[in-house]
C-alpha cells in the first residue's frame, strides 16, 4: 500500500472520498469549474479536457494481473482505470525492477497525443521529473512505462499531516519552479500540477511526475500554458504554506477558502506563515488580478516564478532539537541489594530492621602497619635509585664531543611537516563541450552547490556508451572547474549522478585563460578509468593550475536495453 500511495502516476482526482474508479470524471469536472469560478477572470485559460464524448465510448482493453506486455512487463496491480486507459504498477522481468505503466488501445482517441507526449518528455532526461522509459504501440494497445519511485512520498499525504515548515516550502517552490522553468524551455508542460503528481524523497528533494502524459491521457490543452503551470505552482506553495487550497471548493484533501471571501494572503489565513513566502504564492496565483501586498508584478511563467525565488533571502532550515539528558536519580541500592520495601508489625507499624555495623578500616592491626611501612620504604627506595640513573644518562649525552646542544624537541621541530590540504573556493563552472553545443549548461551550477541531491546530468544516448559514437561528442563531456586564479590543487573529490562512467581529471596551464579545447588541459591530475558512485584522489605532487576539468568520455547504462545517461553531482577541490 505504501508504494501504491507514493510511487503510481495517479491520473485521477483523489482528492474526494469515492473510490477513483467511480468518481474520477465528477472530480476532474467538479474541480475544473470551482476553480473556473474562484479566478472571475477573463485574462487566464483555464486546461479544458477534450474528446470527452468519443473516450466514453472507447472501452478499456481487457487487461489483469499476470498479463504481460512485450513479453517484459507483468502488470501487477490495477491503480486507475478511467476514461478508456489504465493504469498499473507492474515489474520489469528484464532489469528486475517496478516500473508504473498506462495502457490504452491503440484506436483510443488520445493515443497518439499520449504517445508523442511521453517520447517527448523522455527526451528531456531532467533527474527532477520521473522519467518515461519507454513508450510503444504493439498490436492493438499502446503503453507508456515510467519509473516507479517507492522511497517517495505524495505531496498530498505530506500535507494531511501540516503545513510545511517555511524552509520545506521555500524547496518546495524553488525546485518545482526550476525544474517547469526547464520543462518549458524544451516545449513541455504539465497543466495537471497538482499535489497528487508532486513527490518528496527521503532526502528532501521534490519530483514531478506526468509531464505532458498526464495532460495528453485526459485529453487537457490550454492557450497558456506557461501561465496555467505558474498558477498551478502558487496552488502548491498556497497549500503548503496554509494546509488549505486557495479555492472555494474543497480538493486534494484539503479543505477550500471559505465562501465570498475571495482569494486571500496566505499569512491572513494561518497564523506564523513566512511573509516572503506568502508574497511569492499571490504573486503566482493571478486570478482576479491579486498581487503581492508591496505590488510587485505578478508571475506569469515558472521562469518568473524561479528568478522571483532566487531573489528571495535564503530561507535556512531549522535548527536540530537536542532531548536533553535525564537529571540523575539516586538508586536504592544499599550494601550489596536493592532496597525492600519496610516490614510492618502485626498491627501493621512499620518495623525498622537495624543497619549491619560497618567494617573496620583496613589494615589497622600490627600486621597491617608494618605492611604499610615496608611498601612505603621500597616506593621510596625505587624512586632514589631511577633518579640516580637518568641523572647518569644526562651527564653522559652533555659530554658526548661533537653535540651540538640542540635537544630532541628541537630536533623533531626541524622536521617537515606534511601540509594540511584545505578545500578551495570553486569560483564558477562551465560544461565541457568543445565539438558541439553545451548538454544542460543550465545546470552546471547543480555540481558545485554543496547539495548532493541536485546534478548535472546529460541527455540520454542510445546505442554507445561513448556518447552516442557522435562524432560531434567524441571528445566527450564533463564539467570546467573555475579556481578564480591560479592555485596549488593537491587534491579532487567528485559525485557522479550514476556509477559506471569512464573519466579523467584534467588540468590547464596557469597561465591559461578560458581553455575550451581537450588540448588546453594538458596535466593530468588521475588517470582515465572507470569510477564508482565517487572519485576521491589526492596528488603526491600539489599541481598548480586555475581550470580543472572533470573530463567524462562514456556513459553508463540508465536502466533500459541500449540507453546511456551520467553526470556530477558535486565537486570539491582541495588545496
Amino acid at each position: 500500500m505504501a508504494d501504491r500511495s507514493t510511487a503510481a502516476v495517479d491520473v485521477a482526482d483523489s482528492s474526494g472520498g469515492e473510490p477513483l474508479t467511480a468518481k474520477a470524471d465528477k472530480a476532474t469536472t467538479d474541480e475544473a469549474k470551482a476553480q473556473q469560478k474562484a479566478s472571475n477572470t477573463t485574462e487566464t485559460a483555464r486546461p479544458v479536457e477534450t474528446d470527452k464524448s468519443a473516450s466514453a465510448d472507447t472501452s478499456p482493453p481487457e487487461l489483469h494481473s499476470g498479463h504481460k506486455l512485450a513479453r517484459r512487463y507483468r502488470l501487477e496491480e490495477c491503480v486507475t482505470r478511467l476514461d478508456g486507459f489504465s493504469s498499473w504498477r507492474a515489474v520489469d522481468e528484464k532489469l528486475r525492477r517496478a516500473v508504473g505503466v498506462h495502457v490504452l488501445p491503440a484506436d483510443h482517441p488520445r493515443a497518439r497525443p499520449v504517445l508523442a507526449a511521453a517520447r517527448s518528455a523522455a527526451l528531456l532526461g531532467d533527474p527532477r521529473f520521473v522519467q518515461v522509459l519507454d513508450a510503444v504501440e504493439d498490436n492493438d494497445l499502446v503503453y507508456v512505462v515510467h519509473e516507479w519511485i517507492s522511497d517517495a512520498t505524495e505531496l498530498t499525504t505530506v500535507l494531511a499531516t501540516g503545513a510545511l515548515e517555511p524552509h520545506d516550502a521555500y524547496q518546495l517552490v524553488s525546485q518545482v519552479s526550476q525544474a517547469m522553468a526547464s520543462a518549458h524551455r524544451e516545449g513541455l508542460s504539465h497543466l495537471r500540477l497538482t499535489p497528487s503528481s508532486v513527490l518528496r524523497t527521503e532526502s528532501g528533494q521534490y519530483r514531478i511526475r506526468g509531464l505532458a502524459v498526464m495532460a495528453a491521457l485526459r485529453g487537457i490543452t490550454t492557450p497558456q500554458p506557461q501561465r496555467t503551470d505558474t498558477e498551478a505552482i502558487g496552488a502548491l506553495l498556497y497549500a503548503a504554506l496554509t494546509q488549505r487550497w486557495p479555492y472555494e471548493s474543497d480538493a486534494h484533501g484539503l479543505a477550500g477558502l471559505p465562501k465570498g471571501v475571495g482569494l486571500i494572503a496566505p499569512d491572513q489565513v494561518r497564523a506564523g506563515v513566512h511573509r516572503g513566502l506568502s508574497e511569492l504564492a499571490m504573486r503566482a496565483l493571478v486570478n482576479d488580478g491579486a498581487t503581492a501586498s508591496r505590488q510587485e508584478l505578478p508571475c506569469t511563467t515558472p521562469a518568473e516564478l524561479a528568478a522571483a525565488v532566487a531573489e528571495m533571502p535564503r530561507i535556512r532550515p531549522p535548527e536540530p532539537s537536542f532531548t536533553a539528558t535525564p537529571a540523575y536519580q539516586r538508586t536504592t541500592y544499599q550494601q550489596g541489594a536493592y532496597a525492600q520495601p519496610p516490614a510492618r508489625g502485626g498491627n501493621g507499624a512499620v518495623r525498622v530492621t537495624p543497619a549491619p555495623p560497618p567494617p573496620p578500616p583496613p589494615l589497622q592491626s600490627r600486621a597491617g602497619r608494618a605492611l604499610k611501612w615496608a611498601v612505603s620504604s621500597l616506593l621510596i627506595a625505587a624512586i632514589g635509585l631511577g633518579s640516580w640513573q637518568l641523572a647518569d644518562i644526562l651527564i653522559k649525552e652533555e659530554s658526548k664531543p661533537g653535540d651540538s646542544g640542540h635537544n630532541q624537541s628541537e630536533k623533531d621541530d626541524d622536521r617537515p611537516r606534511k601540509p594540511a590540504h584545505k578545500p578551495l573556493e570553486l569560483a564558477d563552472a562551465t560544461e565541457f563541450s568543445p565539438l558541439d553545443a553545451p548538454l544542460a549548461a543550465e545546470r552546471v551550477s547543480a555540481a558545485i552547490d554543496q547539495q548532493p541531491g541536485t546534478a548535472w546530468v546529460t541527455k540520454r544516448y542510445e546505442g554507445y556508451a561513448n556518447f552516442g559514437n557522435l562524432k560531434n561528442r567524441s571528445d566527450g563531456s564533463g564539467i570546467v572547474v573555475d579556481l578564480g586564479s591560479a592555485k596549488n590543487v593537491s587534491g579532487v573529490q567528485v559525485d557522479f549522478y550514476a556509477p559506471g562512467q569512464k573519466v579523467e581529471v584534467l588540468a590547464a596551464n596557469p597561465a591559461a585563460t578560458s581553455p575550451a579545447a581537450l588540448a588546453d588541459f594538458p596535466q593530468e591530475l588521475t588517470k582515465l578509468k572507470t569510477a564508482e558512485s565517487k572519485l576521491d584522489a589526492t596528488l603526491d605532487k600539489p599541481v598548480r593550475t586555475r581550470y580543472v576539468l572533470i573530463h567524462i568520455t562514456e556513459l553508463p547504462s540508465d536502466g533500459s536495453a541500449d540507453g546511456y545517461r551520467g553526470g556530477i553531482s558535486e565537486i570539491k577541490i582541495t588545496g
